[in-house]
């Protein structure tokens, strides 16, 4: 895909322990440039967090964000991409 073409996204994030790793949010911080916005619920019934990332970046960036995410042990995440296109 070309990298001129972006997509918006959402990657949907559970921490199982309710406590974010620092590699996660090294992540993130490394992918800062390409965050729309940021939420984090902490769900204290169930000792975990809910963190949802909204993100406008090419493809190739997004999976490679969403992949680096998911191999953090004790996380699993989803990815939802939007149907449109953005060239930028």
């Amino acid at each position: 895909m070309d990298n001129t073409c972006s997509r918006v996204a959402i990657i949907g994030i559970i921490v199982d322990n309710n406590d974010p790793p620092d590699e996660l949010n090294s992540i993130l911080h490394n992918y800062s440039e390409y965050i729309i916005g940021r939420m984090g619920i902490p769900y204290k019934k169930s000792n975990i967090g809910i963190i949802s990332i909204a993100v406008d970046a090419p493809e190739t960036v997004i999976s490679a964000m969403s992949g680096k995410i998911g191999r953090l042990p004790g996380i699993s995440t989803k990815t939802l991409y939007s149907k449109v296109k953005n060239i930028t």
